[in-house]
């Protein structure tokens, strides 16, 4: 029997689920994938995710893989799979890949977003898609204590308890904050993260910016190498995986 590998791009509101990981009796992103696509394919399907983003986590980038032996157009993945799906979770490509494709352990780098509402009333709109903060926020402090993240560092202050990775070490190519109406943006694009890595600079980034610590603050944290030093998480609701990015011969 030949297998055959399908790479797909994922997005999804995280809102109603815990996490991407399946977990027994709990909706979970994974979980309703797999039982999408095993109706296309005729066949039990797992599938591997570029990243595990937890409860309450958006994605309009994630990437998956599966092994199959079912022949299906790419059309027909893809719409089929959007047919079993719930309407929080979409396919939005689908295409076959070679065996040397891993949706996460050949990624190069990964990109998030994480969505702050700034505005002295909350939204009703997005009140499941970003934080609220009505606080005022120098965002050009926030962006000058940035810099000091960027690059390779040991980001242990920054890293949530439960973390199993053999490394704290990453590296932060790039991070910036910028407004999109009311919507303030953090971007940040790293090699790989950390367990809750983005909440908690972001959460850390957002002291600064209400003028409880200087920007040089953040490079104290960073070099203490102690979680407890830094700010709070900020709340799951408002983080995105955007993009992941892989070498061009393995998926384009």
């Amino acid at each position: 029997m030949t297998l055959q590998r399908i790479a797909m791009g994922v997005e999804y509101d995280g809102s109603a689920y815990y996490g991407w990981q399946q977990q027994d009796n709990l909706p979970s992103i994974q979980g309703v994938l797999e039982a999408a696509i095993s109706k296309v394919a005729d066949e039990p399907i797992k599938v591997q995710g570029a990243g595990r983003t937890d409860a309450g986590v958006h994605a309009m980038g994630q990437v998956l893989h599966f092994d199959t032996a079912a022949s299906r157009s790419n059309l027909a993945w893809l719409l089929g799979a959007n047919r079993y799906l719930p309407r929080d979770v979409r396919v939005l490509w689908a295409k076959p890949v070679t065996s040397e494709f891993h949706a996460r352990y050949s990624a190069v780098a990964r990109t998030y977003r994480y969505s702050v509402y700034h505005s002295m009333v909350a939204s009703a709109i997005f009140y499941r898609q970003a934080m609220w903060c009505r606080y005022e926020l120098d965002t050009a402090k926030m962006q000058e204590a940035a810099s000091y993240l960027l690059g390779e560092h040991d980001f242990t202050s920054f890293r949530g308890a439960g973390c199993q990775s053999n490394t704290p070490f990453r590296n932060v190519i790039e991070l910036t904050i910028s407004y999109g109406g009311a919507m303030l943006n953090f971007k940040i694009k790293a090699n790989a993260f950390l367990l809750h890595m983005v909440r908690n600079i972001v959460g850390s980034l957002l002291l600064v910016g209400v003028g409880k610590h200087q920007p040089s603050w953040i490079k104290e944290v960073l070099e203490a190498k102690d979680r407890r030093l830094a700010g709070p998480a900020a709340p799951a609701k408002g983080l995105y995986l955007m993009q992941v990015d892989y070498p061009a011969k393995l998926l384009f």
